[in-house]
Formats: C-alpha cells, sequence, structure tokens
C-alpha cells in the first residue's frame, strides 16, 4: 500500500526534514509542522522544485501544546482528504546526570518526548479510527534498549516508554487496517548531535534518512536503522554488562 498523504511533527531540521526530503522524491504529498514556520517555510519551496506535482502543506506547532496538537492534525487531514501515515519525530535532547541541578532540562526532554508523543499519538490514532486506516510512526532510538548515564539518562528512559507506547497501540489495533511502526534510529548526524564529536558508527544525515524512509515503508513492527550495523548490535546492547555500558556513553 501507499501511503500518499503524510504527516511529519518537527519538520523543520534534522530527521523530520530530511525524511520529508525522501518522501518528496517518492510524490508523496507532506503535511509538515514543527515551532520554526521559517524553517517550514523554505522547506516547502525546496520541496516543490524537487517534486512539482505534490501537495505540501505546512503548520507552526509546539507539540507541547496538546490542544493546538489536535487541532492541527484535524486541520491537515481536512486539507488533505485523509491522512494515510503520521510520523511522531518531534524530540529533544536535553538533560544531564540526574542530582546534578538540571530538572528543568530534564523534565523538559520527557514532556516533550513522551508526554508530547502521547498527545500525536492520540490524535493521530482519533483520525486512524475514524478512516479505518492508517500508518502510526514513532521515531524511539537505539537507546531504548538500555539505560545510560549524563545527558542521555532521561532521553534513553523516554524512547524506552516509546518503544513500549508504540507495542501497546499495536496490540489494540491489531488485526485491523491500522498499522503501528516503531523506528529505532541508531546514530544519525543532525541537530540533536551534531556538537558531539566521538560516535560509533554514525551516519550522515541524507544516508540515515534513507534509511529511515525505507524502513518506515516496510510498516514492521521494529525496524533499526542504519540495518547495518544496528540490526545486529542492539541485541548486543542488551545484554553487555553495565560497565561496559558506562565506558560507552
Amino acid at each position: 500500500m501507499i501511503r500518499k498523504n503524510i504527516l511529519i511533527t518537527g519538520a523543520s531540521s534534522g530527521l523530520g526534514k530530511g525524511m520529508a526530503i525522501q518522501f518528496a522524491k517518492q510524490g508523496r504529498n507532506l503535511a509538515l509542522c514543527a515551532r520554526r514556520l521559517e524553517n517550514l517555510e523554505i522547506l516547502k519551496t525546496e520541496l516543490e522544485q524537487i517534486n512539482p506535482s505534490i501537495t505540501v502543506i505546512i503548520k507552526s506547532l509546539d507539540v507541547n501544546d496538546h490542544p493546538a496538537v489536535f487541532d492541527v492534525f484535524k486541520q491537515f487531514r481536512f486539507e488533505l482528504g485523509s491522512l494515510d501515515r503520521v510520523i511522531i519525530n518531534a524530540g529533544m535532547g536535553k538533560g544531564a546526570s540526574i542530582g546534578t541541578g538540571y530538572f528543568h532540562a530534564n523534565k523538559q526532554t520527557a514532556e516533550t518526548n513522551f508526554i508530547a508523543a502521547i498527545a500525536q499519538a492520540e490524535a493521530a490514532m482519533e483520525i486512524f479510527r475514524d478512516q479505518n486506516s492508517g500508518h502510526l510512526v514513532t521515531i524511539s532510538s537505539i537507546s531504548a534498549v538500555r539505560g545510560f548515564r549524563r545527558a542521555m539518562t532521561v532521553y534513553a528512559a523516554t524512547k524506552a516508554a516509546i518503544t513500549s507506547l508504540s507495542e501497546g497501540i499495536r496490540i489494540d489495533v491489531m488485526n485491523t487496517p491500522i498499522k503501528v511502526t516503531c523506528i529505532h534510529p541508531g546514530f544519525i548526524r543532525s541537530e540533536i548531535n551534531e556538537t558531539v564529536e566521538k560516535v560509533p558508527f554514525i551516519v550522515d544525515l541524507e544516508t540515515g534518512c534513507k534509511a529511515l524512509v525505507k524502513a518506515i515503508d516496510k510498516e514492521q513492527a521494529n525496524s533499526f536503522v542504519p540495518y547495518w550495523p544496528w540490526s545486529f548490535l542492539h541485541w548486543i546492547l542488551r545484554i553487555v554488562p553495565i560497565s561496559m555500558l558506562r565506558k560507552m556513553s
């Protein structure tokens, strides 16, 4: 099945922008939202140059404004006629070791990455249940498989929560036309990690987003991308002793 009308949150930069470019090349219509409307306007022009035959709709949205999430998703559906796929991508990576005085940053990451994701999932699934069709995609992380220290502690916890949330929704709509996919990216160079120098197996944004879109289009329950090495390494990460995890993070 070709999902023609695709909504992406957090689309103004990073993985969201990169996925939008790849989907535009495939001829998909795009509903893009993020806080930075000026970035979305530039991206809309770029996408329409890539493929003049597609429809690109943009709207400003802070996913932490939960009523706005429902309103914007409904507006996108009305303007496109239907939503075939919603990609919950908006997120952040602020944070520090627990107990070091950065509760505000950790709380902001938790609220944006998980509570706001619940709002987005609720809004998307209301539409999909009404349509009796749709593909919900959540963006988790390879960090979801274990706990990590320092700035990764809360971030990894939110991504583990996203993975669990996705599975729960998937069970709930099992044997229906609604599909749920959870994507676990490895290290892809983007704004969220641009200042981090030593990152194992990191790939550039274009390579990473091509892998993301390929995995999303397969509509499998869970995918680890890029396929090599993360489809194998995630099993190793699950069993290594925490002393090794400490060295890695």
